[in-house]
């Protein structure tokens, strides 16, 4: 009995001190639907959590509408202003219709990633299967707009102008697979940021515990510094997906 709690106790520390045990994915409600695994689980959770905090802050504070918005109602519509110039210089006015998906985008990513830096919470976008469902949502939605928009024409995207016929065959085949790996892109970005920070954050704090209270000082400094760098690179990944699918937006609309 001894040994199995000296086992369990060294399989709990050895969880702890995983850099890779922050990212397991557990489920909560096991749930099977025709034979496919759809449990709920702590990503779908934090999935969940990061919906209702966007909708419940929005909604609350813009019930008002001050004239002299308060600090909830200026933050919020700093976040408005923010994705409506996104959204002006990179697609243009025809690109307003679209300012719902990239606001949603953008908040949705930025959220997920803003929780994932509070201890003890699950980091969504850590996961390549999370990142590439919303890739490829992306990709795929704009392949449409581009198809309903200009129908075949939206072919001539893959032909740069100006080319000679003798390169014409090899350019097409890089445009189009440029093109396809645009998913693979978005998505790894996202994902390899934000699991690599986590990590070293991890390590980092292992080492913290692992030298004591007199020799742990220094990456514990590191860790307050590196955090910081986390916040930042949090708030630019959800920046750099949104203005990615700007652009990708732009493209299909105006077939540059």
């Amino acid at each position: 009995m001894a040994t199995e709690h000296a086992t369990a106790g060294h399989g709990g520390e050895a969880a702890a001190f995983d850099p890779m045990h922050q990212f397991e994915i557990k489920r909560l409600i096991p749930l099977e639907i025709f034979g496919i695994d759809a449990s709920f689980t702590n990503s779908s959770l934090f999935m969940v959590v990061a919906v209702i905090l966007i909708s419940g802050y929005i909604i609350f504070s813009m019930s008002g509408r001050a004239l002299v918005p308060g600090r909830m109602q200026s933050v919020a519509e700093l976040g408005y202003e923010f994705v409506a110039n996104m959204v002006r210089m990179n697609i243009g006015s025809a690109g307003q219709k679209f300012f719902p998906l990239i606001f949603s985008l953008f908040m949705f990513v930025l959220v997920l990633n803003m929780i994932g830096m509070i201890p003890y919470t699950f980091t969504v976008t850590s996961h390549i299967i999370v990142t590439f469902a919303l890739a490829i949502v992306i990709f795929l939605g704009v392949t449409l707009v581009g198809v309903v928009i200009h129908g075949f024409g939206f072919l001539k995207f893959f032909v740069p102008s100006g080319v000679p016929a003798l390169l014409l065959p090899l350019l097409v085949v890089i445009e189009v697979i440029s093109y396809l790996t645009r998913p693979v892109s978005l998505s790894v970005r996202l994902f390899a940021n934000m699991m690599a920070g986590h990590t070293m954050l991890k390590v980092f704090a292992s080492f913290v515990v692992g030298l004591g209270f007199l020799g742990g000082w220094a990456p514990l400094a590191f860790m307050v510094a590196f955090t910081g760098l986390e916040v930042l690179v949090a708030f630019l990944q959800a920046y750099v997906f949104a203005i990615l699918t700007c652009i990708y937006l732009n493209d299909a609309i105006h077939l540059h």
